[in-house]
């Protein structure tokens, strides 16, 4: 049993070499994703003319053409790209999770480099993944490149890149509480003191730094400070059961278009199919382009209608599953997020009709949590990742608390994975965090 308060430091030293490595990999991981958030939002304004507000409301005023084109643009460009990154550069490595769960940590600055840059083109242009991914990965190429510097141990080289991982999620949220928690409970798997400390030492570095570029408020701005109530409280138990067993379907939908996912020269026509796709149903459904932030925003404050939550909460996870299966690389924390805070609305917005008194935005609220907490696997990270998006929804905290454990558990006991080990072949359960 690993003791959080030990002297020792076990296999990963805290020496003064390995925390200036710490301080280094947050100034990257920081400075990394303040360029990726510039790339993201070059594609942007080139896509949809966005310059600020809601990216949303810039794809509704665009064309029904202009949607349809813009996504193909961004398949083809995906597809040629990709194709030739995994050809040319098949024996480097960028995949983070992997580097840290069964590998040495070794991760190939080049390639992922190139893959984070083509990632938040084709998101800014509007495929239906996340923008996390690339800083995440970015923020872990750093750790691997300045242990190889330091001369750092392999399980030293580990916990870098995790905290680089970590910290890279932090930097373009503003979320460092969360980014530790997410290095120490999803990418590292252990809350033992030798990890928390670096973990968050990382994590504020680089939120710090990336506030040259990016905002230091709330990513989920003006969301009310929303009270529980007794009907909040009875749905959010409710709420962890079905959702809990959506996640695990949605867990298994993930890891199977990640195992028939487009491979090779099929990438080079599937992909702009795939967009193609997405960028028709866009056509009466301008929220499912990107990452799904407005989506989730628009959700926690309430506003829509319960036939657009369904539609939304139906589709999202389906769009996004049909990209990563076109072989793009991108991350999923905000589409399920998304996806969650829509369950939310749709279904607090029919249990008002039965109990009323509670604002839809609370339930919203509950959904995300529960939802992103049980496909991580991470209900901890989960939950803060939320509280500190919206810089608040504390009143609401015990049924999140409440929804997102029945959640998780229901997704531990039925299938064990998560959305980012399933991506992963051949990985034993019960070793997943």
């Amino acid at each position: 049993m690993e003791q959080p308060n030990v002297a020792h430091d076990g296999d990963t030293r805290l020496s003064p070499r390995f925390w200036l490595a710490v301080v280094l990999t947050g100034v990257a991981a920081g400075l990394f994703g303040d360029l990726l958030m510039w790339v993201l939002s070059l594609a942007e304004r080139v896509a949809f003319d966005f310059h600020s507000g809601s990216y949303q409301a810039s794809v509704a005023r665009a064309s029904d053409a202009r949607r349809v084109i813009s996504l193909l643009v961004a398949g083809l460009i995906g597809a040629v790209s990709w194709y030739l990154i995994r050809r040319y550069l098949k024996n480097e490595h960028s995949e983070i999770d992997e580097a840290v769960w069964s590998g040495d940590g070794e991760l190939s600055i080049r390639r992922s480099f190139l893959t984070s840059l083509v990632s938040e083109v084709v998101v800014g242009a509007g495929a239906s993944i996340g923008r996390e991914a690339a800083p995440k990965l970015m923020g872990g190429a750093s750790g691997s490149v300045i242990a190889h510097w330091f001369s750092l141990t392999s399980a030293q080289k580990r916990l870098l890149v995790a905290c680089g991982g970590g910290a890279g999620l932090a930097a373009v949220y503003n979320v460092p509480l969360g980014g530790a928690l997410f290095t120490a409970e999803v990418l590292y798997g252990s809350f033992v003191l030798p990890v928390v400390f670096p973990a968050l030492a990382t994590s504020v570095i680089a939120t710090v730094v990336s506030w040259i570029y990016l905002p230091s408020h709330a990513t989920y701005v003006d969301v009310p400070n929303y009270r529980v109530s007794a009907s909040l409280m009875v749905w959010s138990l409710l709420a962890g059961v079905i959702i809990g067993l959506l996640a695990v379907g949605y867990v298994r939908l993930v890891g199977w278009v990640s195992f028939h996912r487009a491979t090779g020269r099929h990438i080079l026509w599937q992909m702009p199919v795939a967009f193609v796709l997405v960028g028709v149903l866009g056509i009466w459904y301008p929220q499912l382009f990107g990452n799904g932030k407005d989506m989730a925003h628009q959700a926690f404050l309430g506003a829509g209608g319960v036939g657009l939550f369904f539609a939304l909460f139906a589709l999202k996870p389906l769009v996004t599953s049909l990209t990563l299966g076109s072989g793009a690389a991108g991350g999923l924390f905000t589409p399920f997020l998304a996806t969650g805070a829509m369950f939310g609305a749709f279904f607090g917005a029919a249990w008002v009709h039965l109990w009323a008194g509670t604002p839809v935005g609370a339930f919203a609220l509950v959904g995300a949590a529960a939802m992103i907490g049980a496909a991580m696997q991470a209900p901890l990270a989960g939950l803060v990742l939320v509280f500190e998006l919206v810089h608040g929804a504390f009143g609401i905290s015990i049924p999140m608390i409440a929804a997102t454990v029945i959640a998780t558990v229901l997704v531990r006991q039925i299938d064990g994975y998560s959305i980012y080990s399933a991506r992963l072949p051949q990985r034993d359960p019960v070793h997943e965090t």
